[in-house]
């Protein structure tokens, strides 16, 4: 699968038109069931809002779904979704809490309205990108400890803390397919101790 885009935990902004108060929660979330989640949290906390416009976007399944929860059509969800696809993220949702100030907005003001609050979101929230990753490991003798610490460096890997015992075990992250030289590089300086590599997996990097 390919690097993919997207926000790391959660953000908020709030805006106010005409005096009413919308309030926009972007957070990651990898699969329905954890969108749906945090649509019902948001909920939880704002029992007396009029409305809660929601929009998300899962690489799973490639999920779209948007709701405009009570506002004219196209002027909420819609808007939300695509402030969520021009900034070309995935794995995200954005839910838009919306407290009425006595002011009807009208069509135009709601889609601007909501297009800046979920624009507002993502502007405060950490963007990151994914990358397929996988482990090394290897444990070696004390006198090659320092030795192995710069070829992970080298590689340009996260190295995670060693575990010392009578050995050092070390593991450190980096981009599939790039680990090659690193553990050609382990084997030769431990005469042929083999490194374990992981199976594949995603890690903001």
């Amino acid at each position: 699968m390919e690097d993919y885009t997207t926000i790391q935990g959660t953000a908020t902004a709030e805006i106010e038109e005409k005096r009413s108060r919308f309030i926009a929660n972007a957070s990651f979330v990898d699969n329905e069931q954890a969108a749906l989640d945090f649509l019902a949290n948001i909920r939880a906390q704002h029992r007396t809002a009029r409305h809660n416009v929601y929009a998300y976007v899962l690489r799973e399944g490639n999920r779209v779904r948007y709701s405009d929860d009570g506002e004219p059509a196209k002027t909420a969800g819609l808007p939300v979704l695509e402030a969520i696809q021009h900034s070309a993220i995935t794995d995200c949702i954005i839910v838009v809490t919306r407290y009425f100030g006595g002011t009807l907005l009208g069509t135009g003001g709601l889609v601007r309205a909501y297009t800046a609050s979920a624009t507002a979101a993502l502007q405060q929230a950490k963007i990151v990108t994914v990358r397929s990753c996988v482990s090394v490991e290897i444990t070696v003798d004390y006198s090659l400890y320092e030795r192995a610490v710069l070829l992970f460096q080298g590689a340009g890997a996260q190295l995670e803390e060693p575990v010392f015992s009578d050995k050092v075990a070390l593991k450190g992250i980096l981009p599939a397919g790039e680990e090659a030289p690193l553990a050609i590089a382990l084997q030769e300086l431990t005469r042929g101790v083999q490194p374990q590599i992981s199976a594949p997996f995603y890690l903001p990097f």
